[in-house]
């Protein structure tokens, strides 16, 4: 049976969490919480609000960012839902969460230079970077942005290695990718995760992006007993609102911008 998450009125089911730093991977080094990066980000959650029938998630406080997560948690499903970014949003949704929100598998919606939509992410269980191509934007004369291209790799911000390709079981043509996504439009989502050691699949639009098997893949730091354990069968949904840094700066997440997402809806397997 499929079951809505959000009743397009209110936050109702929904919680908001701020983006604390964690360990990279499970057991690895603990974040300072007396720093002030880490007070900086435990001082807001983002701004969550519900505007003409969808979520929109915002930075706060400028630079810093804050999940939203489900009330309630979940195993094996089947997740549907529509989102609209802002350019440039680094963005995405994240299954198996824990409370705090900074730990699960992420669906990338990296709307933003050097960015991926369709792919995965460790969040705190190993960085797992599982994507294969990057993006960025055309601009028309005034400097607005209108649409989107694929990136060429030597003014990537981060490489793509083979390391990182081989995370991927199954990864869609980046062409075939340009071509189905709608620039400033409504774009639907699709998401499985099934299994101890999740598979995890993603399709656009209807079209399948990307498959990662994560009872299989390598990476160093990643051990999958190690990130069962920390995430247990079931965990919250989690939507994200990024945290600039010095590396991207408002690449991260522009000055006002935002993500909408509308039409969330769970099927559990």
């Amino acid at each position: 049976m499929t079951k809505n998450l959000f009743d397009g009125k209110t936050l109702k089911g929904w919680h908001a969490v701020p983006r604390l730093p964690v360990p990279q991977y499970p057991g690895g080094p603990e974040p300072d919480k007396n720093s002030e990066k880490y007070k900086a980000n435990a001082s807001t959650s983002g701004t969550w609000t519900v505007e003409d029938g969808a979520i929109i998630g915002r930075q706060e406080i400028k630079g810093l960012g804050g999940y939203l997560l489900s009330d309630d948690t979940f195993g094996d499903i089947e997740l549907s839902y529509e989102a609209r970014p802002d350019w440039s949003v680094d963005t995405g949704l994240l299954v198996r969460a824990t409370s705090i929100g900074s730990q699960g598998f992420q669906i990338l919606l990296d709307h933003r230079k050097s960015g991926n939509i369709g792919g995965f992410y460790g969040n705190g269980i190993g960085q797992i970077p599982a994507f294969h191509f990057t993006v960025d934007a055309d601009f028309d004369s005034n400097g607005k942005p209108i649409g989107i291209h694929l990136e060429k790799p030597e003014v990537r911000v981060m490489n793509i290695t083979s390391e990182k390709l081989a995370l991927m079981s199954y990864a869609i043509e980046p062409e075939k990718f340009i071509k189905l996504w709608r620039w400033g439009e409504w774009n639907s989502f699709t998401v499985r995760c099934v299994g101890k050691y999740p598979v995890l699949t993603s399709w656009i639009n209807g079209v399948k992006m990307c498959e990662m098997d994560t009872g299989t893949i390598t990476y160093p730091h990643y051990d999958r007993e190690a990130v069962s354990n920390l995430l247990g069968p079931a965990g919250h949904i989690a939507l994200e609102v990024h945290s600039n840094d010095p590396l991207m700066g408002d690449y991260r997440w522009a000055p006002g911008a935002a993500c909408r997402w509308r039409n969330i809806q769970v099927k559990e397997l």
